[in-house]
């Protein structure tokens, strides 16, 4: 049976992955997301590091300010995580031919 991969790690690794990818700082995603500058990068730190886990609102803003969708900050195959950043980036015409090609009987 597979291994059964810990949402909540996935989402502390991809969040701190994000974050870099957008040469953001801990402080600096915490107030493009809505959270009160003396308490962002210790928020997003204790995000990070799984201390604190934030609600589904947080985690939108997040996502927002870290211009990526919801599904990445979750996905728990790297490989699936990059379809996700590559997808979001296509116009809405090739989302369509893309998954009209990945669907079964096409």
């Amino acid at each position: 049976m597979p291994r059964r991969t810990d949402v909540r790690l996935v989402f502390q690794r991809r969040l701190k992955e994000a974050r870099i990818r957008c040469h953001l700082s801990q402080k600096e995603l915490g107030v493009q997301a809505g959270l009160d500058a003396f308490v962002a990068s210790a928020r997003i730190n204790r995000y990070e590091l799984g201390v604190h886990e934030p609600d589904m609102g947080t985690i939108a803003r997040l996502a927002s300010a870290l211009s990526v969708p919801v599904a990445y900050l979750f996905a728990d195959d790297d490989r699936l995580a990059r379809m996700i950043l590559a997808f979001e980036q296509l116009p809405a015409i090739e989302k369509d031919r893309l998954l009209r090609s990945m669907e079964p009987g096409e």
